[in-house]
């Protein structure tokens, strides 16, 4: 596309943007508002919206909107006209620095953790500059932060901000205290690799479980699925393709840097890989990608699945946020070198995140515990839900090295050989990837794969954050008066790796073996999101959040009742959404067709005794003892969910009942409805096959 450069970010209010609307120290102003955390007064932000406003219905705006992120785990905002009456039936068009800087929408209509009762309804959004604003569907987005009335945090962003200048604090000392006196600020930095299904809108449209609860409850598995491995990388769909191109379009004009787009392993799953940025801003593109991703599959007749596990029996979707940090001199902190047992700088920052990793494996597993992702980790296409370490061969052998205190020689980087003449020989890199790791090392970042494809990417980016961020305050505070800055370096990197190398895996993290060798290292294996929450508010991670003014002690735990909650109800919704389509569709559809066997047996009999009818009374007495089971099933569902409140004393209490109590009966009716599936006639079963999901667009 020829004009792609002039449509990248032409819906952006970006820093070109700026520069040409704004005047010249009003633009300097917002600049160390931004860059440098400068308080931004009234004035300068009158002058920013008048501009924002102008630039905004130039390109046929009538509203605008405060976009937040609240703990739904969606984005929300209301929609405000620029219009302002001016008598004589006229109106114009107005926006001011105190609309821009703060909106009021009801704090307590949105998930809080018992912060706000219903009567407390006020809450605030107050701008974000550090993001800019964009259009989208004829509106001025402004992306902001979220609280209540009395200033508790009730949004995933807030969180972010505070901890990406945590670790910018305690990482620009250490790098003060190594010499390196020309930075002024360190940004954590992410890439979102986002895969996602897209099915036939039609067919959702039939699939009541999908759009209640974005999952199939029911399915029997396709005649074909992954096993051929043809999918993976194929050529992509004409449909698919001209749906990506759109997607891909609409992104680059709100300057979101997708790269890549690919087919994934499952049948019917892509995957969208964005250029990294900001932890901050990586977080709003991921948000906006997918909303993107849905509204124009929309236009394309398809449905966007953003579900961890749609699909039962084939892989589910992940989310690997490529996690990294870099000064504001261009450095790339995890960059490291060509001699990295050299490089003291990268040795200990990665000493940092190694012990960060090991004392707060709990709370990396907790970001990314959800009703979705308990269906899909520890399966064959994504991490186990046991928290590890993979730093690769060369790495690995340069941190023993260290352990051991004996020398270190680097195998290098080796050629490969093609063979072939008119193929260029090139350079292997020294160590290979690791798709069973959760937490990987990837030459200069660390790819967190554990995360589910819904999840919104700020909560495990504040954790890291915040987690790294309270590593090296310790560390600074241990080398700051050493007197030997070298040797005391050294020694404190021998130290934590040493006392944190339990958590390094080098290995098949799939394998029965590492399950029980990670218990013996004293690893945590929470296998299910009630266990994982059940550490959300051990002292040490409440004590991690307070001191470093993450969050309050309220804040904290609420976010804990808030996720508990929310998955509880999650699956309650899909339990009742079960019971439905069991009871208003598959039972009925079942016994249609036993009756169609039935009239089709006694038709024969009539006609002649001599008749064979074992094909038709094989089949009914088959699905008649599963229709009563079946049934039975559905009894035994219902009587769980209804026995529901009689664990509700705390929301873990009730979480775990769901998952114990429900999810197991779910499981049970499903296998049960799977295999009637299977033996029911095609035109009697009421809704789409797996076959017919996954292969039809």
């Amino acid at each position: 596309m020829s004009n792609l450069p002039e449509m990248f970010g032409s819906n952006v209010f970006n820093d070109r943007v700026m520069q040409e609307k704004l005047p010249k120290e009003t633009y300097k102003a917002l600049k160390r508002t931004i860059q440098q955390g400068m308080p931004l007064d009234l004035g300068v932000a009158n002058v920013v919206a008048n501009a924002m406003k102008d630039w905004a219905v130039e390109r046929g705006c009538t509203h605008y909107t405060h976009w937040f992120q609240p703990m739904t785990g969606i984005t929300a905002g209301k929609h405000d006209s620029f219009i302002n009456p001016v008598g004589d039936d006229r109106v114009i068009m107005e926006f001011s620095g105190k609309e821009l800087i703060k909106g009021e929408p009801d704090a307590s209509s949105f998930p809080n953790g018992g912060i706000r009762a219903t009567f407390e309804a006020r809450g605030y959004t107050t701008w974000d500059p550090t993001s800019p604003a964009f259009i989208m569907d004829d509106s001025l987005y402004i992306p902001t932060a979220f609280c209540s009335y009395t200033g508790e945090v009730l949004d995933k962003k807030t969180p972010l901000l505070r901890s990406m200048e945590r670790i910018n604090t305690e990482a620009v000392k250490i790098l003060h205290l190594l010499g390196k006196t020309n930075v002024n600020r360190v940004l954590t930095t992410v890439g979102s690799e986002q895969e996602y299904f897209l099915i036939d809108k039609a067919m959702y449209d039939r699939r009541e479980d999908l759009m209640l609860t974005g999952r199939t409850l029911f399915g029997a598995k396709a005649i074909k699925g992954q096993e051929l491995d043809d999918h993976y990388f194929g050529t992509i769909k004409t449909r698919v393709s001209a749906y990506m191109k759109d997607l891909d379009n609409e992104l680059w004009k709100l300057g979101i840097c997708s790269k890549t787009k690919h087919n994934e392993v499952a049948p019917a799953q892509h995957e969208l890989a964005p250029i990294f940025n900001t932890s901050n801003i990586a977080t709003d593109h991921n948000e906006l990608t997918m909303e993107l991703m849905k509204k124009v599959a929309e236009k394309h007749g398809l449905v966007c699945l953003l579900h961890e596990k749609p699909f039962k029996g084939v892989n589910g979707s992940g989310k690997h946020n490529n996690w990294s940090m870099s000064t504001d001199t261009g450095e790339n902190l995890l960059e490291p070198g060509k001699n990295p047992e050299n490089n003291l700088q990268f040795l200990l920052f990665l000493a940092a995140i190694v012990k960060a990793v090991h004392e707060y494996q709990d709370l990396l597993r907790i970001t990314v515990a959800t009703a979705g992702n308990d269906h899909r980790l520890g399966a064959h296409e994504a991490p186990p839900a046991i928290i590890s370490m993979y730093l690769g061969d060369d790495l690995g052998q340069l941190v023993q090295a260290i352990i051991d205190g004996t020398e270190y020689v680097s195998k290098g980087k080796t050629k490969m050989l093609t063979g072939v003449d008119v193929l260029a020989d090139f350079k292997k890199d020294t160590s290979d990837r690791n798709r069973t790791s959760p937490f990987a090392f990837t030459g200069n970042k660390f790819e967190f794969r554990s995360l589910g494809s819904s999840l919104n990417i700020a909560c495990p980016n504040y954790m890291l954050n915040t987690m790294v961020a309270e590593e090296l305050s310790q560390f600074y505070e241990t080398l700051k008066n050493a007197n030997h800055l070298d040797e005391a370096v050294r020694a404190l990197i021998k130290k934590v790796f040493t006392e944190h190398q339990n958590i390094i895996f080098n290995g098949d993290n799939y394998a029965e073996e590492w399950i029980k060798e990670a218990e013996r290292r004293g690893l945590y294996n929470l296998k299910s999101m009630p266990d994982a929450h059940a550490h959300f508010t051990d002292a040490k991670n409440v004590e991690l959040f307070v001191k470093n003014k993450i969050f309050t002690e309220q804040e904290f735990k609420a976010r804990c009742e808030i996720e508990l909650e929310i998955y509880a109800k999650q699956l309650n919704i899909e339990a009742l959404t079960m019971i439905d389509m069991a009871k208003r569709n598959i039972l009925p559809a079942v016994s249609s067709y036993m009756k169609e066997l039935t009239d089709l047996a006694l038709a024969k009999k009539a006609l002649s005794p001599l008749i064979p009818t074992m094909m038709e009374e094989t089949a009914i007495v088959s699905l008649s003892e599963k229709l009563v089971a079946f049934s039975q099933k559905i009894t035994a569902l219902e009587a769980a969910v209804a026995a529901a409140p009689q664990h509700s004393d705390d929301n873990l209490t009730a979480a775990r009942y769901y998952h114990d109590g429900v999810l197991s009966v779910m499981e049970e009716l499903r296998a049960i409805g799977d295999s009637m599936e299977s033996e029911t006639a095609a035109k009697y079963w009421p809704y789409p096959t797996y076959t017919e999901m996954l292969f039809s667009v």
